[in-house]
């Protein structure tokens, strides 16, 4: 059964328009031949589902007028649908919606169309999948196995290639280990960059909502749909993109710091993780993971228990009976906690986040395993709180120091359960991270879903309203400026050079050290070594803006006859200045004084 991608929607649309109709028999002919009935808690209904299809075309005829035109989608059913009633798995909670969750707002307005909400651990605590009155979904590759949680309908939905990609929410990695137990890709925003207005909070302070999709380009594509400020939520955030240095320093376990649980074969699949990682030219750099677990440990050991109360304590005060005995246990034991607690739990953390950004100092983003060990759900009936806090191990932190995050597919074991690994960025670190998550998941060869079939992993096209802009000098990547491109949005486009007809100079009494490139029509050189940066254009005008004298900008030729927005030097700086052209660029120059 091939996997439904964005592109291949896209193809099939572009066309013949009227093949969403096909897409929408094909979508309901799968959900019906599917053996796991757990999945779903509640389906639109085919008629409606058709209705849509049509309703769409008669009001956008152009599939390319809109991001996500015609792409089959399904959300977690804690995430509000108008008309539709929302369980957060408890029957007795349900509610019908009065109107959508702001993501599914989103999702109809870029022309998305729902299938139905999944199944989850009983108001979303929970990270295997069997916490649900609804049953328990199952791994795609063993179903003696859990598929993770607590969005693991929404996982295996798209594993199984029901839909093209799903929505589930992430406090402690729900977004993350479903996506590694079933071989896709998990999409975690910096939280507040997407809205939960309209989300049945679990811990209101940590929610996200997140992405499955069978490849990062297309989570990426959801995301952006999703994303933005909403007055509604007061959680979400307005704030500037941060980038990431193309050669990146990538923060990975220390031996005393990997806690596998005794699983060797998913040990040995995140060294192999590690070595592909080098082989895609990244820098592996070893990091003391300790304030990290401690800082995941509070989410269930701590008063944050007391948040998940917070959610549902007059319900709770009601019905106690409605609750899953494991997920009520959980939450009546925040009832232990005082004020003062909660306040002592605030000064733990602090401190803690403060040892965490000493180390984090060390890396750019992380390489960490998206969980240590998988169960089976009858070993997992048999001991759910334990082994349940295991898969947690290395996803708990997260939303506490406010981290972008991937889940990406890194591998299979010898008895064909999938091993995944993610990238964890700093926050708004969510672009940037995205073409690192995208190599890596191409370079592992691993496929997606539960047939393991290849699927094309292109880099995520970057967003639009970009400029580009030449560096020469300190800007570079990995000099002392370069900062300002990187907390500005940007991103490495190509290292590349010069056409030859220019020369370099060190200017003098520059700090940083600077040079000064100079256009000199007729002269024949060596081409200049320069980095090729794209900008969002805000974060353009404000840094050329804050260029120094006797810098300024002009058009730049490049080695392939490309001209390009780059940094240019006003000749009368060039008194003083010692001529450095022969070194063929500023790192050469540097390297040699």
């Amino acid at each position: 059964m091939a996997l439904f991608t964005l592109d291949a929607l896209r193809a099939r649309y572009a066309a013949r328009p009227q093949s969403v109709l096909d897409v929408v028999e094909e979508v309901l002919a799968r959900i019906e031949a599917c053996d796991d009935p757990a999945i779903f808690i509640s389906r639109v209904a085919p008629d409606d589902f058709r209705a849509g299809a049509r309703d769409l075309l008669a009001r956008a005829p152009d599939p390319a007028s809109l991001p996500l035109w015609g792409v089959p989608y399904a959300v977690k059913d804690n995430i509000d649908v108008e008309g539709m009633a929302t369980t957060a798995a408890c029957p007795d909670f349900a509610y019908v919606a009065a109107k959508d969750a702001t993501v599914v707002a989103r999702l109809r307005a870029a022309g998305a169309l729902l299938v139905g909400k999944t199944n989850l651990d009983q108001f979303a605590t929970g990270l295997n999948g069997t916490r649900s009155p609804y049953g328990a979904p199952r791994c795609v590759f063993n179903a003696d196995y859990v598929s993770g949680g607590s969005s693991s309908g929404s996982a295996v939905a798209v594993a199984r290639g029901l839909v093209a990609f799903s929505l589930g929410t992430d406090t402690a990695g729900s977004g993350r280990v479903p996506a590694a137990f079933n071989n896709i890709v998990g999409v975690k925003p910096t939280p507040g960059l997407v809205s939960a207005a309209g989300v049945v909070p679990a811990c209101r302070s940590l929610d996200c909502v997140n992405v499955f999709a069978t490849n990062v380009a297309d989570g990426v594509a959801v995301r952006r749909a999703i994303e933005g400020f909403d007055p509604e939520d007061s959680y979400t955030i307005s704030a500037p993109a941060r980038g990431l240095p193309p050669q990146p320093r990538v923060g990975f376990l220390a031996a005393k710091d990997r806690e596998f649980y005794g699983d060797a074969q998913n040990e040995t699949l995140y060294g192999q993780a590690m070595a592909q990682a080098e082989k895609l030219g990244w820098r592996l750099v070893e990091f003391d993971y300790a304030p990290f677990a401690a800082i995941a440990a509070l989410l269930y050991e701590g008063p944050w228990l007391a948040e998940r109360l917070a959610a549902v304590d007059s319900f709770l005060a009601q019905k106690p009976e409605a609750f899953d005995p494991t997920v009520r246990g959980l939450i009546e034991s925040a009832k232990k906690f005082s004020a003062a607690d909660a306040f002592r739990g605030q000064y733990r953390l602090k401190d803690l986040l403060r040892a965490a950004d000493r180390e984090a100092e060390k890396f750019d983003f992380m390489l960490l395993p998206t969980s240590p060990t998988i169960h089976t759900v009858a070993a997992m009936k048999a001991d759910p709180v334990r082994l349940n806090a295991q898969f947690g191990r290395y996803t708990n932190f997260v939303n506490f120091r406010a981290m972008a995050a991937i889940a990406i597919p890194a591998g299979f074991r010898a008895d064909g359960l999938p091993f995944g690994v993610t990238l964890i960025g700093p926050a708004q670190s969510d672009e940037a991270l995205a073409p690192f998550a995208a190599a890596f998941h191409a370079a592992a060869g691993c496929g997606a879903g539960a047939s393991r079939e290849a699927v094309a992993a292109p880099a995520p096209t970057p967003v639009g309203d970009h400029i580009e802009i030449v560096v020469v000098g300190a800007h570079l990547a990995g000099e002392p400026l370069n900062w300002q491109l990187t907390q500005g949005g940007g991103w490495l486009v190509e290292a590349t050079r010069t056409a030859p007809d220019y020369r370099l100079f060190a200017l003098a009494n520059t700090a940083p050290p600077k040079p000064g490139l100079i256009h000199e029509p007729g002269f024949v050189g060596p081409g200049l070594e320069v980095e090729v940066w794209s900008l969002p254009a805000d974060s353009f005008g404000r840094f050329v803006n804050a260029i120094p004298a006797p810098l300024g900008v002009g058009k730049v030729t490049l080695a392939s006859g490309r001209q390009v927005t780059g940094f240019l030097c006003e000749s009368h700086a060039l008194a003083g200045a010692r001529e450095i052209t022969a070194f063929g660029g500023w790192r050469a120059f540097l390297s040699a004084s």
